[in-house]
C-alpha cells in the first residue's frame, strides 16, 4: 500500500511539474515592436498625405489600430521608462533620461516599486530577448535573456551635411542633420535590428518569447540611402500648417518648458529654404523604418510561430516638424505625444478606435492577453475588451507627462494643458486640430476644465536624482 502511495504520488509530481512546464509553453509569443521619434504621419493616421508606409498598414488592417493613442512623456527615455515599469512619470520621478542601469537598480532594489516587463515576463515563464532601442541606451543593464546591441544612430559621415548646432553658435544637444547616408540599407543599424530579430525567428525557442524590436529611425539624423530620398519628389512636398503669431495665447511657461537652443529654428529653416528637405528627409526615414519592419513581419509570417504570436507595434512619443514652429519633440502638445499603436494577432478584432489610450496601457494588456496576473503597481489599464471589440466599461482619458507637474490630458474632443505655475491651455480638438487656439487665453474659463483637472495625476513626485534633461535651459536650472 505504502509502495502504491509513493509511486501514485511520484505520478502526481510528475504530471503537476509537465503542466507547469507545458502552460507557459501554450501561452502566445510577444513581439513588441517600437519605432523611435516616429509620430502620427503614418499613413493609416492621417497624417500627412504622402507618407508611405506600407506595411505599417497592412498591419493596421489586420489588428487593431488605436487612432487616438499617446506617449507618456514627449521624450525618449521617461517615455520607455513609463511604459517599461508601468508607473506614470508622475509617480517614479523619472520626468527625463536616466541611465539604464540606474533606472534598473532603482526597481531591484525596491526604491521604485515596480517590476520591469521584461523581468515580469521572464518570471512568468517566457525567454525574453530584445535588440536595438529597447531602454533609453538599449539593454546596458542586461535585463533581458538575450540582447543584439545595435543602440545607436551610426554609421554617420565624418562632418554633418546640413545642420550642426555649434555652426551656429549654439549648444549641442542635437544630432539633428538629414542627407543620403550610408550607401546601402545594409550598413545601416536599423537593418542589422532586423535581421537579428529575423534570425531569432528562424530558431527553435523551447519556451515562449517575449521580444522587443527597437528601430532608430525616425529619430535624427535622418539618414538613410539615397534611394528613399528618391522616392519622394523635392518639388512637391508638402509642409505642415503652420502659424507664426501662434504662440501668442501660449502661457509663457508654455514657451520656456519647449526651448531647446540646439535644435534648428522656423527662421532659419525658412531663410535658408530648408523646411520642405527636412520634411522629405523625416518621410524617407519614415519609409526606410517601414520596409525594415516590413521584413520581420513577413519572416514572422513564415515561421511556426505565426499563429501563436502577438504583435504590438509603437512609438515612444510624436515629433514636430514645423507645427508650432518647432522642429523638435518635449513638448505637451498633440504633435509631440500622439503615436500610432497597432495589436493584431490571435483574439484580436480587426478594426481601428478612436478611444484615447496610451503606452501605460501596455504592460496590464500584455499582461492579460498572455493570461498571466498583472502586477499591483501598474496604473494603466487593460485594452483586452477593446482588442476583442468589447466595451472596456471605462470612460477613457490619458495623461501625458513633460518635467514634475506638466500635464496634458486628453478625454473626449478636450485637450488640456496644466503647467507647474497653474497656466492653462485648452483646446477642442474637433474645431481646432492644429492647436492654434487656447480657449483659456486671458484669464477665460469654460465649463469643461473643473471635469478635466480631475482627470490630472493625484502623485507629483519630485524629479528622481538621476533624471536630468540638460538640453532644456528651464529644467536645467531648476
Amino acid at each position: 500500500m505504502l509502495k502504491y502511495t509513493v509511486q501514485t504520488t511520484f505520478i502526481l509530481l510528475m504530471l503537476v511539474a509537465c503542466q507547469q512546464t507545458e502552460h507557459p509553453a501554450g501561452r502566445p509569443n510577444v513581439l513588441l515592436i517600437m519605432v523611435d521619434d516616429l509620430n502620427d504621419w503614418t499613413a493609416y493616421l492621417g497624417g500627412h498625405p504622402q507618407a508611405k508606409t506600407p506595411n505599417i498598414d497592412v498591419l493596421a488592417n489586420r489588428g487593431m489600430a488605436f487612432t487616438n493613442a499617446h506617449s507618456n512623456s514627449p521624450l525618449c527615455g521617461p517615455s520607455r521608462s513609463s511604459m517599461l515599469t508601468g508607473l506614470r512619470p508622475s509617480t517614479s520621478g523619472v520626468y527625463f533620461h536616466i541611465q539604464d542601469k540606474s533606472l534598473v537598480n532603482q526597481v531591484r532594489n525596491g526604491d521604485l516599486k515596480a517590476k520591469l516587463l521584461p523581468d515580469y515576463f521572464a518570471k512568468n515563464g517566457y525567454k525574453t530577448m530584445g535588440v536595438g532601442k529597447v531602454f533609453h541606451l538599449g539593454d546596458q543593464a542586461r535585463v533581458f535573456n538575450q540582447y543584439g546591441g545595435y543602440c545607436d544612430f551610426d554609421p554617420r559621415p565624418e562632418e554633418h551635411f546640413v545642420y550642426d548646432p555649434v555652426w551656429f553658435d549654439k549648444p549641442p544637444g542635437t544630432s539633428t542633420d538629414w542627407g543620403a547616408y550610408p550607401a546601402h540599407d545594409s550598413l545601416t543599424f536599423d537593418q542589422q535590428i532586423a535581421d537579428w530579430t529575423m534570425a531569432r525567428l528562424e530558431e527553435q525557442h523551447d519556451k515562449p518569447f517575449f521580444m522587443v524590436t527597437g528601430f532608430m529611425r525616425p529619430h535624427v539624423p535622418w539618414y538613410v540611402p539615397q534611394k528613399w530620398l528618391d522616392a519622394f519628389n523635392s518639388d512637391s512636398i508638402q509642409t505642415p500648417a503652420y502659424l507664426p503669431e501662434d504662440w501668442k495665447d501660449v502661457p509663457e511657461i508654455g514657451k520656456k518648458i519647449t526651448e531647446w537652443p540646439a535644435m534648428p529654428d522656423m527662421d532659419w529653416m525658412l531663410e535658408e529654404s530648408r523646411w520642405e528637405d527636412a520634411v522629405k528627409a523625416y518621410l524617407a526615414s519614415m519609409y526606410f523604418v517601414d520596409y525594415q519592419i516590413g521584413r520581420v513581419l513577413k519572416k514572422l509570417e513564415s515561421s511556426p510561430y505565426a499563429e501563436n504570436t502577438i504583435v504590438v507595434l509603437v512609438s515612444d512619443h510624436g515629433y514636430h516638424l514645423g507645427e508650432k514652429g518647432l522642429f523638435q519633440k518635449g513638448t505637451l502638445w498633440e504633435r509631440s505625444s500622439h503615436i500610432p499603436m497597432i495589436w493584431a494577432g490571435r483574439g484580436i478584432k480587426s478594426a481601428k478606435t478612436d478611444e484615447p489610450v496610451s503606452l501605460l496601457d501596455v504592460y496590464p494588456t500584455l499582461a492579460k492577453i498572455c493570461e498571466l496576473i498583472p502586477p499591483d503597481h501598474l496604473e494603466g489599464n487593460s485594452l483586452l475588451p477593446l482588442l476583442q471589440g468589447e466595451k472596456s466599461g471605462r470612460d477613457y482619458s490619458v495623461v501625458t507627462t513633460y518635467g514634475p507637474n506638466n500635464h496634458s490630458v486628453f478625454y473626449e474632443n478636450w485637450h488640456y494643458i496644466r503647467y507647474n505655475d497653474g497656466s492653462e491651455e485648452l483646446y477642442d480638438l474637433k474645431e481646432d486640430e492644429h492647436e492654434w487656439v487656447n480657449l483659456l487665453s486671458d484669464n477665460k474659463k469654460h465649463s469643461s476644465v473643473d471635469q478635466l483637472v480631475q482627470l490630472l495625476p493625484n502623485v507629483n513626485e519630485p524629479n528622481h536624482v538621476h533624471s536630468h534633461n540638460s538640453a532644456v535651459p528651464y529644467f536645467t536650472n531648476e
